[in-house]
């Protein structure tokens, strides 16, 4: 099956970074199997849709506020995302609930069977970004139910 992980944050804002740190260590320890594809999305928003057209499995890496504990790592499905109270908006600042709201309407190939948010409270010790790695990586290839 084919699948992606698409890392997004901004490297300059150590808040906002954890995603490109999870990024940075997938490709340098995790070789990964054929079919599935490291993306680092950055700030790219809206950019990323045509990334989603394709089918199979997408796991997006981001920093998150508010859900859990800081250096914690919150695994959210596609519904989990849209249905997250007080985290969507339509600004700027839209973000991965609005990308994935607007994808049915816009999306000229196949949705992805399976969309999952790695997310990483707060700031996290390299421990924590190992383990999103790991997790990110199993997501991509065997699917929320090959994390047993």
């Amino acid at each position: 099956m084919r699948g992606s992980i698409i890392c997004i944050g901004n490297r300059f804002i150590e808040e906002d970074a954890a995603g490109l740190r999870v990024f940075d260590r997938i490709q340098a320890l995790h070789p990964l199997p054929v079919g599935i594809e490291l993306v680092e999305g950055g700030l790219a928003g809206l950019n990323l849709l045509p990334l989603l057209e394709h089918g199979g499995r997408v796991v997006f890496v981001d920093a998150i506020r508010g859900f859990t504990q800081a250096g914690k790592i919150v695994l959210l499905t596609h519904r989990e995302i849209l249905q997250a109270p007080g985290h969507f908006c339509f600004g700027h600042d839209a973000g991965l609930p609005y990308l994935l709201a607007v994808l049915p309407k816009v999306c000229e190939g196949e949705l992805p069977e399976e969309m999952v948010l790695v997310g990483l409270e707060g700031s996290c010790v390299d421990e924590t970004i190992e383990k999103a790695a790991e997790m990110s990586v199993s997501i991509a290839v065997h699917g929320l139910r090959g994390l047993g």
